[in-house]
């Protein structure tokens, strides 16, 4: 059985933080049979992007990542925190924000994976998407992988927790293309080269709502760790109020035998329930949409809440950047929608099809592709190519994490 340790942070100061991931470490099972002395072991944060502040649940607390270097130390490791921020981000610009660099002047490695030598990763055989991702060398010749993510929302695969939070060790370019040929099976491909050894959940403050930036913060003072990946991730999803088939990324790695999803086949440790600690968070698709004109949207009942949540985050990047206005008249279609509810006139001008579930009507449309497609494709094709369009938090054309 699956175990995943759940433990309230008493005190979120630095001390507090480190007793309490030490404890959630142990009751998963400790650090013995996962680190030797001298083994590289890359610790994975989530920074993304830069947040709108420090503990607004849109980045992984310094202090979370700090106590997992510190156990790993004291198992004779070397710890190395390292990331890619999303495509298009300054990562330095995200650990200075996210007071990492002060770890440097303490001694701790905090790598920017940009900024270092490149590698290829060769994805074992029955992978869905990718037979090779670009990386970096660091993650190519890294014994041992942790994933330390925070627990929030997400706009296009509903939560981002443990496993989504590997895709920032994949060089940009692979990224974009995540996005374009499946991010959902591409990240279970990646995972099935890495094979994390644990996670540490940084739940101390997460984040609701239009994630993985711009929700809204939800504090909830625990920390959760786990040598099953999958299993906490379930066990995160459950929290926030979703069932464990809810969430595709949990679904699709349980199907290629990554970990356990049943809720009933995991052991949760520590100090409290699963039901004692829920709380419903608000999800990316409830978003309301405000001070925007007329157009129609047409969610086939089988669209996927990837395409639901990523239609809305479009809308909102519109709104942004005053393009509103745009969507006038427009027609969005998002699920394997029947040709024949199509409105009268349906073309690439005036209607917009998106995801790979729409593909079927190509030619009725302009046709954006992607399992779930980035915002940004779908921004582009609601104002069209002559438009200049900006991502939100990003320097150049990307794909969020």
């Amino acid at each position: 059985m699956s175990v995943v340790s759940l433990v309230k942070v008493s005190q979120e100061d630095e001390q507090g933080i480190f007793e309490s991931v030490r404890r959630a470490v142990e009751l998963a099972g400790g650090l013995e049979d996962i680190v030797k002395p001298g083994d590289l072991v890359l610790i994975k944060p989530n920074l993304v992007a830069v947040p709108s502040g420090r503990l607004t649940g849109a980045i992984t607390r310094w202090e979370v990542c700090k106590a997992v270097a510190d156990l790993v130390k004291e198992r004779g490791g070397r710890p190395v925190i390292a990331e890619s921020s999303a495509a298009g981000v300054d990562t330095e610009k995200v650990i200075e924000a996210g007071e990492y660099a002060q770890l440097r002047d303490r001694g701790y490695e905090v790598v920017d994976l940009k900024r270092t030598a490149p590698a290829t990763l060769d994805i074992p055989e029955g992978h869905k998407v990718f037979a090779e991702m670009g990386s970096w060398e660091l993650v190519a010749k890294a014994d041992v992988v942790i994933s330390c993510p925070v627990m929030k929302t997400h706009d296009q695969t509903e939560i981002t927790v443990s496993m989504k939070n590997l895709k920032g060790l994949i060089s940009d370019p692979t990224k974009k293309a995540f996005h374009k040929e499946g991010v959902l099976e591409g990240v279970v491909d990646l995972l099935t080269y890495l094979k994390p050894r644990l996670t540490v959940v940084d739940a101390t403050v997460c984040q609701e709502g239009l994630g993985p930036i711009f929700g809204t913060p939800v504090h909830m003072g625990l920390i959760l760790a786990s040598k099953d990946l999958v299993a906490a991730d379930a066990v995160c999803g459950r929290i926030m109020g979703y069932a464990p088939d809810d969430v595709m990324i949990t679904v699709r790695a349980h199907a290629r035998g990554l970990g356990e999803k049943n809720l009933d086949k995991i052991e949760v440790r520590g100090d409290a329930t699963i039901a004692q600690v829920e709380r419903r968070f608000k999800r990316a698709c409830e978003t309301v949409l405000e001070g925007v004109p007329p157009f129609e949207l047409l969610m086939d009942e089988g669209a996927c809440t990837g395409c639901r949540n990523t239609v809305i985050s479009a809308i909102m990047d519109l709104k942004s950047q005053n393009l509103e206005g745009s969507l006038e008249g427009k027609v969005i279609v998002a699920g394997p929608l029947d040709e024949k509810l199509l409105p009268p006139g349906a073309n690439e001008k005036n209607t917009i099809l998106v995801g790979v579930c729409t593909r079927h009507l190509e030619g009725r449309g302009d046709y954006v592709k992607g399992c779930p497609p980035n915002n940004i494709f779908i921004v582009r094709a609601v104002v069209g190519e002559e438009q200049k369009v900006e991502r939100r938090y990003a320097t150049e054309d990307g794909a969020d994490r």
